[in-house]
């Protein structure tokens, strides 16, 4: 299994305590990316809570740039000025520091000049649905071309990780099996499960198969996830 399936699974399970807040994502010199929290709009008693990311903010210092992504549209702040753009239109809007192209509907693809590529899909769920929300999804394209000192909740796995997972033994889901990882120096138990890569099939995804690690990523993560809690996107 890949780094990047790792970084799937972590994300997943954020706690509670982190709904609404700020989740450092990618730090390196010049690049911030940040995603804010949201849940359910409700959930049933005794029931799990769901969290998604609904907004990203992308800064390159160096280059002067501010995006802020939502579900609703997306924003830029290049040399005091602002500009927005909808979901609802395909764009291609280009200059000489960025790449900014909107599929309607579904995905927003930013290049920025002479670092990586995001890729920001948007899902969509029906207006009247009882407890789901639009909610966003985020790729890095080529995050190889990152420095190894890139971190942040993402950026820590960008140029991978050791692991070994041994000891296969059923868990509560029959369909899901439990093992072992021995990373970073921990033994931690985790579940064999499935998540989507929507990077090539935006409405459906594409099933792969992952390891998800209990307990909001500890072990596994640097620290601990309320580390990675920062007060706004910016």
């Amino acid at each position: 299994m890949t780094a990047s399936w790792l970084r799937a699974v972590i994300i997943s399970p954020l706690s509670q305590e982190s709904l609404n807040k700020g989740i450092g994502l990618i730090k390196f010199t010049g690049i911030v990316v940040n995603g804010q929290t949201i849940g359910d709009k409700k959930v049933d008693p005794g029931s799990k809570l769901n969290t998604y990311f609904g907004r990203f903010g992308i800064v390159h210092q160096t280059l002067g740039i501010q995006l802020v992504v939502s579900t609703d549209g997306i924003t830029v702040f290049l040399n005091k000025k602002t500009t927005q753009f909808d979901w609802s239109e395909t764009t291609l809007a280009k200059n000489e520091i960025m790449d900014l192209q909107i599929t309607k509907g579904r995905s927003l693809t930013v290049t920025l000049k002479d670092t990586v590529k995001f890729v920001i899909i948007l899902h969509k769920v029906w207006k009247k649905h009882p407890y789901h929300q639009d909610y966003l999804g985020f790729y890095t394209i080529d995050s190889h071309l990152l420095s190894p000192r890139v971190h942040g909740l993402l950026g820590q796995f960008y140029h991978g990780v050791q692991f070994e997972v041994s000891n296969l033994h059923p868990g509560e889901d029959p369909e899901k099996p439990d093992a072992t990882m021995d990373v970073k120096g921990h033994k931690l138990t985790v579940t064999r499960g499935w998540q989507r890569d929507f990077r090539r099939d935006v409405k459906n995804g594409e099933k792969v198969p992952c390891w998800f690690v209990h307990s909001n990523g500890t072990g596994l993560i640097d620290g601990s996830h309320g580390d990675y809690v920062v007060s706004n996107l910016f």
